[in-house]
């Protein structure tokens, strides 16, 4: 049986990182083999991966020498960066200039980059529809991984571009669930209008990218955008109320009203709400459901997904 080829994985604990490892564990006859990357190898999560037979090394995506080794000898490697970790978008841009190197010097024949769109190509910062972040970016966690694809193209790196959507997950971790209402009701609240919102599992980026890196060669130099349904707040809402067996309701508010919430970064996410809204046509359109099921048979839609997940969305008593 010939040897299986590495992808290194970066974020490998975390949730894309964390799908794609899964991905490949769970197509046993299949060519890849994961590497997975992480900063803290023997937490947890780590040893949890080891124990399952995947290769474990640390590595740190501030910390360039430690990049070289972890990609070393692997076909290809998965890279993503966490702006919620720490905020900056200067940060991040760094974090995927440092893999872009690495990927480089160690001759990687396949990259799968985790990138979403620069809107400043859509939104100048001149263009005060939209207020501007950090003196240089209208939705920072977008805008520096958008500026870092080029990164990845003038280094000549073989690189597939990798558009994801609005996780489904962030109603359970990042609090997007339903929140209780002045009136007791509960709602979810987005300042979407009636434009409809591309999400997606986690697990189905990590499968995304696996049938991507499995393919080979076809999508190298290539832009891919993935998502699992195109869904307004109201079809959230009512999704959420016939699985939660609970009444919730779609909050619309403005942009203006959602930048200033208060929580960490709801300046960001309401410069990427109002993205996602204005640009609907392109944002949503470019986001085929038809093409991310080709390469996701399995896809799920928000129904689905909550069927396996309505017990861990947080609700206020």
């Amino acid at each position: 049986m010939p040897e299986k080829k590495l992808i290194a994985v970066v974020g490998a604990t975390g949730a894309q990182g964390g799908a794609l490892v899964r991905a490949i564990l769970s197509d046993k006859g299949g060519p890849f083999a994961a590497r997975a990357l992480t900063r803290k190898p023997d937490a947890d999560k780590g040893r949890a991966l080891a124990a399952q037979g995947v290769e474990v090394v640390a590595a740190d995506l501030d910390d360039p020498a430690t990049l070289g080794p972890a990609f070393a000898g692997a076909y290809g490697a998965f890279c993503v960066t966490n702006f919620w970790e720490h905020f900056s978008a200067e940060r991040e841009l760094t974090q995927a200039t440092n893999m872009a190197r690495a990927a480089k010097s160690a001759r990687l024949q396949h990259v799968i980059w985790s990138t979403l769109e620069d809107t400043r190509k859509w939104i100048p910062l001149s263009d005060d529809r939209m207020p501007t972040l950090g003196g240089k970016y209208k939705v920072p966690h977008f805008d520096a991984k958008g500026e870092a694809d080029q990164v990845f193209r003038d280094l000549g790196v073989p690189t597939t571009f990798l558009l994801t959507s609005f996780y489904w997950e962030n109603l359970i971790y990042f609090g997007s669930g339903p929140q209780r209402m002045p009136d007791g009701t509960l709602a979810i609240t987005m300042p979407m209008g009636q434009k409809k919102l591309p999400g997606i599992a986690v697990e189905d980026i990590g499968k995304c990218a696996y049938a991507i890196f499995k393919r080979g060669r076809e999508f190298i130099g290539k832009t891919v955008a993935i998502a699992g349904e195109h869904l307004s707040g109201a079809e959230m809402a009512a999704a959420l109320t016939r699985a939660l067996g609970r009444e919730v309701r779609y909050n619309e508010i403005s942009a203006d009203a959602y930048r200033g919430l208060g929580f960490p970064g709801a300046d960001d996410m309401g410069n990427m709400f109002q993205f996602n809204r204005d640009f609907s046509d392109y944002f949503a359109g470019v986001r085929d459901l038809a093409f991310t099921r080709s390469l996701d048979p399995e896809l799920q839609t928000f129904e689905q997904w909550l069927a396996r997940h309505k017990d861990e969305i947080p609700l206020p008593a």
